[in-house]
This record gives C-alpha cells, sequence and structure tokens, in this order.
C-alpha cells in the first residue's frame, strides 16, 4: 500500500492500538540520548516520525509526541533495558527512512530508530519513506497490501501456522481533526 499523506498524518489503527505517522518537513538532526552516550541521527526531509501506543490512548498525546520531535526536534530518551519507567510508557516515539512494528521488544529501551514497540496486533507492519509517499506493508505476508483504506493481513502463530487474518484500519487525518476531537483508541 503506497500512501501520499502530504502534510496530514497517517493512522494505522487495531482494535486496541494505534501508529500515528508524520513526514518530516525539513532536515533536522535527532539527538538519542542512551545511558552511556549521546546519538545523532540525521532525519531528512520526506523521512517518518511515527508514534505507537501498544495500549492505545488519545491520538492528541500520540499527535503531541509526533510534533515534539518532527516541529521541534525533541531529543529522545532511550532506557536502560530493565528500567522500571519502561511499564509506564503509553507510547513510543521512533524517526527515520523505515520502521518495523515489534511486540517483542521492550518499550523505550532502544535506540535503533529502525524499530518500535507495537502491540502483537499490528506486530510486523513494515513502513518506508519514499519522500512524499509512504510503504506499508505486512513483512509476515513478504507482500505489500493492496491500496486500500484497509489492510487485510495474515499472521504467524506461535507455532508457525497462519492464523486469521486480522482486520487493520489505515487512514489520512488531518492535524486539525486530531487536535479538535478527543479520540481515544
Amino acid at each position: 500500500m503506497k500512501i501520499s499523506p502530504g502534510g496530514d498524518y497517517i493512522l494505522i489503527k487495531g482494535k486496541n492500538s494505534f501508529l500515528l505517522l508524520g513526514i518530516a518537513d525539513e532536515l533536522f538532526t535527532l539527538f538519542i540520548e542512551t545511558e552511556k552516550k549521546e546519538l545523532c541521527q540525521t532525519v531528512r526531509k520526506g523521512e517518518i516520525v511515527a508514534v505507537s501506543a501498544p495500549e492505545g490512548g488519545d491520538l492528541r498525546h500520540a499527535a503531541m509526541l509526533l510534533e515534539l520531535v518532527r516541529t521541534y526536534h525533541q531529543p529522545l530518551v532511550v532506557l536502560k533495558k530493565g528500567h522500571p519507567c519502561s511499564k509506564r510508557l503509553k507510547m513510543v516515539v521512533s524517526a527515520g527512512s523505515k520502521v518495523v512494528m515489534k511486540c517483542d521488544i521492550l518499550r523505550g529501551t532502544h535506540p535503533e530508530q529502525d524499530v518500535i514497540c507495537s502491540s502483537d496486533e499490528l506486530s510486523d507492519i513494515y513502513i518506508e519513506s519514499l519522500g512524499d509517499e509512504v510503504i506499508i506493508k505486512s513483512t509476515a505476508s513478504g507482500e505489500a497490501s493492496e491500496p486500500t483504506e484497509s489492510i487485510e493481513r495474515k499472521v504467524q502463530s506461535d507455532h508457525g501456522k497462519k492464523s486469521d487474518c486480522k482486520i487493520i484500519d489505515c487512514k489520512i487525518i488531518s492535524p486539525e481533526d486530531v487536535f479538535t476531537s478527543e479520540t481515544i483508541i
């Protein structure tokens, strides 16, 4: 699936969780603060800024986090593995040219910006920026989904067998709609 969001957001929504995406509109340096060092990553115009809410939550909260990074270039803080705050993080942020949603990583503990913590229902979704367009596909199926507003995908069960299909909504939503409504997922 290819989407051209322009200045709007892309909302990928499962039953109980979501991911909100925005496109960087300028080049900036993203500072990533770890326990031992500071990392610097260049975010180019057209790359992705993503906010994952593995337990769901208020879309305005996600949009504020997205804008803190995209507009105000807020540094990201990476927690040490096992830090108690990891369990308290409701939403996490990642930025770069591509990102894979993973349910088997600890929230807020990865300085790598090509993975982001997600719920099980959104795990293995791959997102890549092509500048003005974004490709969204399931890595479980290995193929890009059809260009519809819904992504239907099959996921691997724990035993490697295909399980039931999951329906995941994907749509473009304007910042005005996010900030003027109280949408809780």
